[in-house]
């Protein structure tokens, strides 16, 4: 693993080049939905293939509940065309989620020109926000694809470091898998269960218990920070697929929680069915090998399976010391592709 830079290094850098003339960054807003959709589907597509993103994700984060916490650059050329998008999201006291995204259709000189104007901003407002929370430093956690040469450059200029690889990871659903019998029941002492009552919504009990269970399970992971309840909930109901029946807990003897999935609806596009995503899904170490984990696993996909979707997904840790991987693989997961994280450890100057 890397470690992270403190400050970017010094001397000439595309850090100091500006945009060309007639090119300008403007905040971004609910008007802008489908310019920054065009730039985020094009980033995905030279990445990957194929888009991750959908018009409705990126109204949420703009201007719908997701946009409280997050604030959106664009930068035009001189035509008015949108051609990089940059966001940030104050994820959690002393976190920054950094989004740089840029049209891989211009030049490698205007691209730069982009990247030093949307990392150069997120430096900026990244500080701003750090002293808003009474912070002395924090940081600023961008992703990559795996293999996208370009983009590494620019966040090694700008003073991140590579410090985490992540399967994306995605498991085909059929209609048998919502059948009854189709999985396992789980082991003996062991329940499963929605979050959700009778009238569609969750008790508060039961969304504290998801927040201390997934407390508790991830403290000892990669780039842990604590998160209060109101926080971990104001969060989750931002999210554009969130729904609460995709929120399932699992128990051990008396009903001590022990396992917590958080779903979310992965939105399909272009005539495509949706499909399950795997938000978060954590067991208590004390709870660890009794199969709670493949149990909840079990859970969203016949789920997803009873409501037609055709596909589950999730994101796991490549160097995770549980073997989550393995977990996932023997669930009929497979990697469908890879990113990266980076981090820039910023002091507040």
């Amino acid at each position: 693993m890397s470690s992270v830079a403190s400050e970017p290094p010094s001397g000439p850098s595309f850090l100091q080049t500006e945009l060309p003339p007639g090119w300008q960054a403007r905040p971004a807003g609910p008007d802008d939905v489908e310019a920054l959709y065009r730039v985020a589907a094009s980033h995905d597509r030279a990445g990957m293939g194929r888009p991750t993103s959908s018009p409705e994700g990126v109204a949420a984060q703009v201007a719908g509940p997701g946009a409280s916490t997050r604030e959106h650059l664009l930068v035009a050329d001189a035509g008015g065309r949108a051609v990089g998008w940059g966001s940030l999201q104050d994820r959690a006291a002393g976190r920054i989620i950094v989004g740089v995204l840029v049209d891989p259709a211009i030049g490698d000189a205007e691209a730069d020109a982009v990247a030093s104007t949307l990392l150069g901003w997120a430096e900026s407002e990244g500080r701003r926000i750090a002293v808003d929370r009474g912070l002395e430093a924090t940081q600023l956690d961008a992703g990559a694809f795996a293999g996208d040469d370009r983009q590494h450059r620019w966040l090694t200029v700008a003073g991140y470091a590579h410090v985490r690889t992540w399967w994306q990871m995605s498991r085909p659903v059929t209609p048998e898998d919502g059948k009854p019998g189709a999985f396992p029941a789980p082991r003996d002492g062991v329940v499963i269960r929605q979050v959700v009552g009778d009238d569609g919504r969750p008790e508060q009990d039961d969304l504290r218990a998801v927040h201390d269970v997934l407390e508790a399970a991830f403290t000892d992971h990669f780039n842990y920070h604590e998160e209060t309840f109101d926080e971990f909930v104001d969060r989750q109901r931002q999210e554009v697929g969130h729904a609460w029946d995709h929120w399932w807990l699992a128990e051990v003897g008396d009903g001590e929680p022990a396992g917590a999935l958080v779903g979310e609806v992965s939105r399909g596009g272009q005539d495509q069915p949706d499909g399950s995503y795997v938000a978060y899904l954590g067991v208590t170490r004390a709870a660890r090998g009794r199969g709670v984990a493949r149990s909840l696993l079990h859970a969203i996909i016949s789920d997803a399976a009873c409501r037609g979707r055709d596909r589950v997904g999730l994101e796991v840790d490549a160097d995770s010391p549980t073997g989550a991987a393995a977990l996932y693989e023997s669930t009929g997961f497979r990697t469908a592709y890879v990113t990266e994280s980076w981090h820039r450890d910023l002091t507040v100057r």
